[in-house]
């Protein structure tokens, strides 16, 4: 049986010291249980977050990652130089790089790719936003997200990825989406990632105002492995609860 896995995504809060301060917080507190943990800090954070991480048990991953190895991309950053800080994960698609930065399903697309040939996994997100769900068009805007960032792939050979469903209507506003409808569209993710081949050991997880009080109710849900958290993993005793949490459904 998998473990729960947990992407702490903290977006752009937390210098090096808080971030160390966290992980500290995180391991008094009792540390994550049988889950298994992926924090994603700032770029500026994530070396000195690798160091603290070492011994743990705990992994590190990226909020983002260029297409190009190097070059002339001012602000951008790497695969080779995200490995360098110790990542082995990167968000990819996140719904706030799509909606804000006008990041597109090309450049997710570009993205995804790089990440998987430089042997980084990447957490690919997809959603929809409340007024594609309420048109009904949600399997259809998720569907197109997956084949588009696949596309190029053999059919018979889907890339090692983790797969969060994250409808862009519930992130940062409080309101989930309900267990049943994030476990209706795992099921459906997962669905289209085996007619594309995909391997036995791909995660979806949900993601989009998960806190410990309602984690057990997703984790319960068929086909949902995990979570992408925001604000929840901001603070090292809500995220141990909510890791807690997520232990007792498996």
């Amino acid at each position: 049986m998998k473990r729960p896995l947990l992407v702490a995504n903290w977006k752009m809060h937390k210098d090096q010291a808080e971030c160390r301060a966290f992980v500290r917080g995180l391991l008094e507190a009792g540390g994550v249980g049988e889950c298994a943990v992926v924090l994603c800090p700032p770029f500026t954070a994530l070396e000195a977050t690798g160091r603290a991480l070492v011994g743990t048990g705990l992994t590190l991953g990226a909020q983002d990652v260029h297409w190009e190895e190097q070059g002339a991309f001012t602000g951008e950053i790497s695969v080779p130089m995200l490995k360098a800080c110790g990542c082995e994960y990167v968000i990819v698609g996140h719904s706030e790089r799509r909606r804000i930065m006008g990041e597109t399903d090309g450049m997710v697309q570009l993205k995804f790719k790089a990440a998987w040939a430089g042997t980084l996994t990447p957490i690919l997100c997809v959603g929809e936003t409340r007024e594609e769900r309420q048109q009904g068009n949600t399997r259809q805007v998720v569907g197109k997200q997956l084949e588009l960032a696949l596309a190029g792939s053999r059919r018979d050979a889907v890339p090692p990825a983790i797969v969060a469903y994250e409808p862009v209507w519930a992130i940062g506003s409080g309101v989930a989406a309900t267990a049943a409808e994030a476990g209706e569209m795992a099921r459906f993710i997962g669905d289209e990632l085996r007619r594309r081949g995909s391997p036995s050991n791909q995660r979806i997880l949900y993601g989009g105002s998960v806190h410990p009080q309602n984690i057990g109710e997703f984790m319960a849900q068929p086909g949902i492995d995990g979570a992408l958290v925001g604000g929840a993993s901001l603070d090292p005793h809500v995220f141990a609860a909510l890791a807690a949490a997520a232990g007792r459904c498996r």
